[in-house]
């Protein structure tokens, strides 16, 4: 089961208790065996969150900037390209960036993941615009970014789809720091697959 948690924070619940970018989360979620941070911005990397559902056998995978601030718990660094196995999971790491702004550069080495849960494939984009690593990318489910301003827009990431044809799409980065429920639903309408529109939880 997928559960957004608002903005660009996600459950994942199967086998294992997966979170990606866990922000502002509420009390009585459940503890986690993994946590994915893309990238070290205040709304995506919350030391704070990911000590609420952290457990002694809890595995962070993070990007260099981000591991580095986090203490006393299980820390992978990863970087774009990178596959790993954690917590019996396979997880890859896709780079992350703009392409025309400047609030998340390539050299910062940001990712989004890739992993494999209960047999599907799950693609979380993190912060990024529309670029050419994802012509590469395959997975059952994708979950896009749609916002604008900061990422890509709706137009984009359903362009995005595209390349990748997966199964189903989910946007994100939408109704809390930027972007609306009419972006959600331009995306909806421009894919060519199954978009399910979250409600944030």
């Amino acid at each position: 089961m997928i559960r957004w948690l608002g903005h660009a924070s996600f459950l994942f619940e199967g086998s294992k208790i997966i979170y990606a970018d866990p922000w502002e989360l509420k009390r009585g979620e459940p503890k986690a065996d993994i946590v994915l941070v893309t990238h070290d911005h205040f709304d995506h990397f919350s030391p704070a969150d990911i000590a609420k559902v952290a457990k002694d056998t809890t595995v962070v995978v993070a990007t260099k900037d981000s591991a580095a601030k986090l203490k006393d718990i299980d820390v992978r660094i990863i970087k774009p390209g990178d596959r790993i196995t954690a917590g019996g999971v396979e997880i890859e790491a896709v780079s992350a960036y703009n392409t025309n702004k400047q609030f998340h550069p390539k050299a910062n080495g940001w990712v989004g993941y890739i992993f494999t849960l209960d047999g599907e494939r799950i693609y979380q984009a993190g912060d990024t615009d529309l670029i050419p690593e994802m012509k590469s990318v395959r997975a059952d489910t994708v979950i896009l970014p749609v916002g604008g301003t900061y990422t890509m827009t709706a137009k984009e990431a359903a362009e995005a789809v595209a390349w990748i044809k997966p199964k189903l799409a989910i946007p994100m980065h939408w109704g809390k720091v930027v972007g609306s429920a009419k972006d959600a639903d331009e995306f909806a309408r421009l894919c060519k697959c199954e978009v399910r529109v979250l409600k944030a939880e």
